[in-house]
């Protein structure tokens, strides 16, 4: 990674990793047995400035680059997903529309408090009918004096219900197809009131809140068991106009560009996962013996290193180049979403191959690769499906070949 790092990368990385081992892991497992959202990390990696990583510091943030920002999310994912996503989603997903496309106006009222990670934000596109086909948005806002009325609903939305600030999309001219799609600014209160205000963190009394969104029941997910996903719901909600986000008319173009460097966040968290899961199945082997020696000694668990280990050395080089990418102002959308497709597949392989390895004990409870195995299987699904990536990369190589994607698009 020298290519990519300098001394200060080196400092973050240790600096989440050490946090990683020592506040994260030991608490990892029974959260995610109840399903417990990390309020009590949540508060410690705000104080450590993770959620203002690639802000500027005059907007609350760190002052750091792109590439510290993907470090912080593999290193967090190396021992458990569902932290690593809660600062990735909030990040990419609900602070970096505003810093891009918001006014100077929203991003001063906003973005200081979501990186100084006093409040979490989501990201809300998502339908029952708009999943990949994310263009099939049903939510309306309907243009009323001094704002729109928005109804409709969003789902699978992370932080919907612990949240308090959203940029959500809604369809404001069904005539314009994907034209007619807007984003806006909503804000609500936490679920998780009484819990957030006894912590001191997760909730401002100072944000404009928005009658008539609120969140919906909490849904019990196979992985990221740590991390809050719920429905989005709008029922008549006045958002003024300083609350669109960008121009009308640009919402569904603006998240596609979002969804971009989404993707880099996944495969980076993708990437802590096969290196986490890795870790655990080397060191299990070197101590788990059978027939007088350990199992590493054995040639079908050399094999099955070797692999891990190539792979995620692949996927390591295919991430940071497409974050590096990104950071230096090159287009990176293809590559993003090769090392999305890449990694995330990876995580899925090598989870499961270090359940293998872990034998029996790997699918107890006692060992936490099961776990592991479990929180890989949404990356493959989540920022775009691994067949939507391949749908992206093609469409790219043959734009590149003929100067046009398949259907003349």
């Amino acid at each position: 990674m020298e290519r990519y790092f300098d001394e200060n990368h080196y400092l973050i990385r240790d600096l989440v990793r050490d946090f990683a081992r020592n506040e994260i892991a030991p608490v990892a497992g029974e959260l995610d047995q109840k399903s417990e959202f990390p309020w009590a990390n949540v508060k410690k990696m705000g104080e450590l400035g993770l959620f203002g990583i690639p802000w500027a510091e005059e907007l609350g943030g760190a002052g750091m680059d792109y590439l510290s920002y993907v470090i912080v999310i593999h290193e967090l994912a190396r021992v458990d997903a569902s932290h690593a996503i809660t600062v990735s989603a909030h990040t990419t997903l609900g602070t970096s529309p505003i810093v891009t496309f918001g006014t100077q106006e929203q991003r001063e009222r906003f973005v200081p408090i979501l990186a100084a990670g006093q409040v979490l934000s989501g990201f809300g596109l998502t339908e029952p009918g708009a999943g990949s086909d994310a263009g099939g948005t049903q939510t309306v806002a309907r243009k009323v004096a001094g704002g729109y009325v928005i109804d409709g609903s969003k789902i699978f939305i992370t932080h919907a219900g612990v949240g308090e600030v959203f940029v959500i999309t809604a369809v404001t001219d069904r005539e314009q197809g994907t034209h007619g799609i807007t984003s806006f600014l909503v804000a609500k209160p936490s679920t998780d009131i009484e819990t957030v205000r006894e912590l001191g963190v997760g909730h401002s009394d100072e944000l404009p809140f928005t009658e008539g969104v609120r969140a919906g029941k909490k849904e019990d997910k196979m992985g990221w068991r740590v991390s809050d996903t719920r429905e989005l719901v709008f029922e008549n909600a006045f958002v003024p106009d300083e609350n669109v986000l960008g121009e009308v008319g640009m919402g569904f173009i603006n998240f596609m560009k979002t969804l971009d460097a989404g993707r880099i966040g996944i495969g980076a968290l993708s990437l802590g996962i096969a290196e986490g899961a890795f870790e655990q199945s080397v060191k299990y082997a070197a101590e788990r013996h059978q027939f007088g020696k350990p199992i590493s000694d054995f040639q079908g668990i050399q094999f099955m290193l070797a692999d891990m280990a190539t792979g995620i050395e692949a996927a390591r080089h295919l991430v940071y180049h497409a974050a590096w990418l990104k950071q230096i102002g090159k287009p990176y959308g293809r590559e993003a979403s090769i090392a999305k497709l890449f990694a995330s597949e990876l995580a899925m392989r090598v989870t499961t191959q270090a359940v293998q390895i872990h034998g029996g004990y790997g699918y107890t409870k006692e060992y936490p690769v099961e776990r592991m195995m479990r929180d890989a299987k949404i990356c493959e699904i989540g920022e775009g499906t691994s067949e939507i990536q391949r749908l992206i990369i093609a469409r790219s190589l043959i734009r590149e070949l003929h100067g046009h994607a398949p259907g003349g698009e």
